[in-house]
């Protein structure tokens, strides 16, 4: 059985996906406009993606930018993500310093959960889980394919492997090259959900192929869908504006 994590005021596993928007800006300048625009948006969650700015490597800087953003958004779920380059992001940096920048954010209070990448060395994610789960923050643990869609089997055994890890929120983005690979992630999500999900988890098929995916969790199991505002930060995103309406609309069928 499922059990929903309440962020705020917002249930994650529960009723109709969440929507989550992407922060991509470079500079503070930047991150402050589109924050005052999120603000005017129906967001349920806001994602910074750290790795975009081009302060990243200057934890006090981050740390400004932070205040900033969660000045704006006070009540406003907000995941905190370094998304590195082999998973789609913008840059890599050193496993210490990525074990440190978010052990210094989540000390902070400011954010309610950090991402961290499955694929990183056990040990390193056990510990960042530890730290965050020591501060009251929450884990996503993820993993993203941007050339292939892996067998249903593996799909199902990363998401479990990032449950049994302590992850709160299990996360898988892949790449889909015809059709029925979009048919596998979404077998895979019904499958995890049904049979060993005790907790929320988030699956997407990536780009147009894929975009069903991120309209139909509810039905197939996904908690949670990520809405572009201005700028995607993945392929496949559509205006969140278009999503919460379709969105709603699937639900109201079920």
């Amino acid at each position: 059985m499922m059990n929903p994590i309440k962020v705020k005021n917002i249930i994650i596993g529960e009723g109709i996906p969440k929507v989550c928007v992407p922060i991509v800006g470079e500079t503070i300048e930047r991150i402050v406009e589109e924050v005052k625009y999120l603000a005017t948006l129906e967001v349920d969650v806001v994602e910074w993606r750290v790795d975009l700015f081009k302060h990243v490597e200057d934890i006090y800087q981050v740390k400004e930018a932070l205040k900033e953003i969660r000045k704006l958004l006070p009540q406003t779920p907000i995941i905190f993500t370094f998304r590195s380059l082999r998973e789609g992001g913008e840059k890599e940096i050193s496993t210490s310093y990525y074990i440190e920048l978010n052990c210094s954010i989540v000390q902070t209070g400011q954010v309610d959960m950090i991402d961290v990448e499955l694929f990183n060395e056990e040990k390193d994610v056990k510990h960042l889980v530890e730290v965050a789960h020591d501060h009251d923050v929450y884990v996503i643990i993820s993993n993203h394919d941007f050339h292939k869609t892996p067998n249903k089997e593996e799909i199902i055994a990363r998401l479990r492997k990032g449950q049994e890890l302590g992850g709160d929120i299990p996360k898988i983005a892949v790449m889909p090259t015809n059709t029925a690979d979009v048919l596998t992630l979404l077998d895979a999500t019904r499958e995890m959900k049904e049979h060993y999900a005790d907790r929320p988890i988030i699956t997407m098929s990536m780009a147009g192929k894929g975009v069903i995916s991120r309209l139909a969790g509810e039905l197939f199991g996904s908690a949670l869908t990520f809405g572009a505002a201005k700028k995607a930060s993945a392929p496949g995103q559509i205006a969140v504006d278009e999503l919460k309406r379709t969105l709603t609309l699937l639900h109201k069928s079920l």
